[in-house]
């Protein structure tokens, strides 16, 4: 039986939402239903992603299985799908580095991180005993080292890797190569949603100009309430973060703006949101004979289970990849699917050449 062995570093909100959409689409009469971009995808479907090891730090979800770990605090996102069957997976302490800021200490037990008082694990030893085939990054936004971390264990241990942060690996030539010279695949950096903040301004920003209208300035302003946006509240954590919102949205843009001109990144913490995130959005402009232009709008989304679909494809192609022996960045892959790729494209370009990788024409 086909099947696509998954790991899982970082059992917060997303990691939550993926085991819900794997259980939620394990229903035949489900696998067609809306929420899903391919319900087949180079052979595989969701029902053949399989979570054969997971790590974290946080004292709630260590030495815990894994289908109850998705639950715990500070995980808030919306449950859609609480029945999750057995995984036979406990999650495993993972190296701590920077993987947590530290006023996320200063909240109370239900929203902030609490470390485990234990060793952190061999990471290489457990993806190698679990024959783990993908390697899934959902670490906290700024955790740089941690990131590094389990990409060295990836390239060790021989696995695909699937980099959700902003922390940039696949659009590093250096990392890159370090994938591509051992014939491993790379989907990288940093998740798109499915219908979200940036993908929006993204195909409104390329509306603008292919309608001919010059964009002068915009923003986009988010506020959240789940442990991603309280971890975001330590500005020195946002710089990558920033880089690759603004970066997706300025490859649209012709001719780009001046860096005063766009501002996009998270803007606050409001506990009350939980997974909801709310997305303020504006944009100027001038069109025909100058005459101005401007768009306000307000998207709300349940964060978590938004990359849910995403992230589901994203793995199936780095599958694909590696059933081909491919290695490096998946650039189709990276350009459809995140938002700091190692080569932007239009979203409708992406997904064309990703029909032809798949296709294998």
């Amino acid at each position: 039986m086909k099947e696509i062995r998954l790991a899982i570093a970082g059992v917060g909100n997303c990691a939550s939402s993926l085991l819900q959409g794997l259980a939620y689409y394990s229903g035949s009469d489900r696998e067609e239903a809306l929420g899903l971009m391919h319900a087949e995808l180079g052979g595989y479907r969701a029902v053949d992603i399989r979570v054969v090891a997971a790590f974290d730090i946080d004292k709630r979800k260590v030495g815990r299985p894994l289908e109850e770990a998705v639950f715990a605090p500070p995980n808030c996102t919306k449950i859609f799908h609480r029945e999750i069957p057995p995984t036979g997976v406990t999650v495993q302490m993972g190296p701590v580095l920077d993987g947590v800021a530290d006023h996320m200490a200063d909240y109370p037990d239900d929203r902030a991180f609490r470390v485990a008082d234990q060793e952190p694990c061999d990471v290489v030893q457990v993806l190698r005993e679990s024959r783990a085939e993908v390697l899934l990054c959902y670490l906290p936004v700024g955790s740089e080292e941690g990131v590094l971390q389990y990409v060295r264990a990836c390239l060790e241990a021989r696995l695909g890797m699937v980099n959700c942060v902003p922390v940039f690996i696949a659009s590093n030539p250096e990392w890159a190569e370090e994938f591509r010279q051992r014939g491993l695949p790379i989907v990288g950096d940093d998740i798109k949603s499915q219908v979200g903040a940036t993908i929006v301004h993204r195909v409104l920003t390329r509306l603008f100009s292919d309608r001919g209208v010059r964009l002068d300035r915009t923003y986009q302003l988010n506020t959240g309430g789940n442990t991603d946006f309280l971890n975001m509240l330590e500005q020195s954590r946002l710089k990558s973060k920033r880089i690759s919102k603004t970066e997706s949205v300025q490859s649209q843009a012709s001719p780009r703006l001046e860096a005063d001109n766009i501002h996009i990144g998270p803007s606050d913490y409001v506990p009350w949101q939980l997974d909801n995130k709310v997305c303020f959005l504006r944009m100027e402009g001038r069109g025909f004979g100058g005459t101005p232009l401007e768009l306000e709008l307000r998207l709300s989304v349940e964060d978590s289970p938004n990359s849910g679909g995403v992230v589901i494809d994203a793995v199936r192609y780095a599958k694909v990849a590696l059933d081909r022996e491919i290695g490096g960045p998946l650039l189709e892959a990276s350009a459809l699917c995140m938002k700091h790729p190692p080569k932007q494209m239009r979203d409708s370009e992406a997904r064309d050449l990703c029909a032809r990788f798949v296709s294998g024409t």
